[in-house]
C-alpha cells in the first residue's frame, strides 16, 4: 500500500497535470468506490466543478473544488489514476472516470479496495477519513512531545503503534521498519518502554526516512498514462537498509537482517543493531 511519499507523488503529479480543468462529467462504475452515493449523485456532485488543486492528507488524495467540495481518495493497494484523450479506451478495472474537456481521467484498481468520497469542503476535518488521523509528520504538532505522550499511552508493539494512523499520520509497513532501523530499536519492544532519548532518535528517523523518501521521489517523470503505478524508477527506488532484506547483510553491523510477522505484516529489522 503506498505511505506518504508515494500519495504526495501521486498527489503532487495530479496537481500538475489537472489543476484548473473542470470537469464536465463524473462516472461511477462501481458503486462500492464511492458507497455514499449511487452513479447520479456522484456525478451531480462533481460534473461542471473547476479543480482548484490537489493535495494530501495522510495517505488520502484531497481533490478540492470550487463547488466547495473536496473529493476524498485512497488508493488502497493498487488504485491509480491515469489521463487519456476523450474516447480512448479505458485501463482494465477503471472505476471511475472524469471528463475533463477532451481528455479523460480515469481512476483503475485492479484489487476493488480503492475508496472515494465527497464532503463539504467546510466540514473536511470532520470527515470519517480524516477527523481521527495523526498530525502530519512535517507539521508543528508532530513533535517531540507528542510523541512521546502517545508512546506513553500505548503498551503494543512500537512497529504497531507506528502504523495506527492515528497515532503517526502517513507511515505503513516500509518506512516504519526503516524508522525503526535508523533509531536502532527493536520492533517488539513495547511503546511505552521507549526512553526519553529513543523516543528523539525516533521521532528524528521517521522524519528522515520520510524526508529521503520523497526526495527520491522527485526525479520519478510524470506519466499522465500512469499516476500511482510504478512510484520509482530501477534507478530511483530508494535504498532501503532493511525493507525486504531479508538473509542480506546488515548495512551497519554485517549481520543477517531478519523478518517476522507483526499484526499480519512483514517486519524486517537487525538482531543486533536492534537489541
Amino acid at each position: 500500500m503506498p505511505e506518504l511519499p508515494e500519495v504526495q507523488l501521486v498527489a503532487s503529479h495530479l496537481d500538475l497535470l489537472v489543476r484548473g480543468r473542470r470537469i464536465e462529467q463524473a462516472m461511477l462504475h462501481r458503486q462500492r468506490l464511492a458507497p455514499a452515493f449511487t452513479p447520479e449523485d456522484f456525478n451531480a456532485q462533481l460534473a461542471n466543478a473547476r479543480i482548484n488543486s490537489i493535495c494530501r492528507r495522510g495517505k488520502h488524495i484531497l481533490f478540492d473544488l470550487e463547488n466547495d467540495r473536496t473529493l476524498i481518495v485512497h488508493l488502497r493497494m493498487s488504485g491509480r489514476f491515469s489521463i487519456a484523450a476523450e474516447g480512448t479506451e479505458p485501463p482494465r478495472f477503471t472505476h471511475a472516470q472524469f471528463d475533463l474537456g477532451g481528455e479523460t481521467l480515469h481512476f483503475s484498481d485492479q484489487r476493488h479496495f480503492g475508496f472515494m468520497n465527497i464532503v463539504r469542503s467546510d466540514e473536511l476535518n470532520a470527515a470519517k477519513e480524516l477527523c481521527k488521523l495523526a498530525p502530519e509528520p512535517f507539521g508543528e504538532d508532530f513533535s517531540v512531545d507528542y510523541l512521546r505522550s502517545k508512546l506513553k499511552a500505548s503498551s503494543r508493539p512500537i512497529k504497531e503503534f507506528l502504523l495506527d494512523q492515528t497515532k503517526v499520520c502517513g507511515l505503513g509497513n516500509i518506512y516504519a521498519s526503516e524508522a525503526l532501523f535508523e533509531s536502532r530499536i527493536d520492533p517488539r519492544k513495547r511503546a511505552d518502554r521507549l526512553t526519553k532519548p529513543k523516543a528523539e532518535f525516533l521521532h528524528s528517523a521517521i522524519l528522515a526516512v520520510l524526508e529521503r523518501a520523497i526526495e527520491s521521489s522527485r526525479s520519478v517523470p510524470v506519466e499522465p498514462g500512469n499516476i500511482g503505478g510504478n512510484f520509482y524508477g530501477e534507478q530511483d527506488s530508494p535504498d532501503w537498509s532493511v525493507y525486504g532484506r531479508e538473509g542480506e547483510e546488515c548495512p551497519a553491523c554485517g549481520e543477517s537482517i531478519m523478518r517476522l510477522k507483526q499484526a499480519g505484516r512483514s517486519t524486517f529489522f537487525c538482531r543486533r543493531c536492534q537489541r
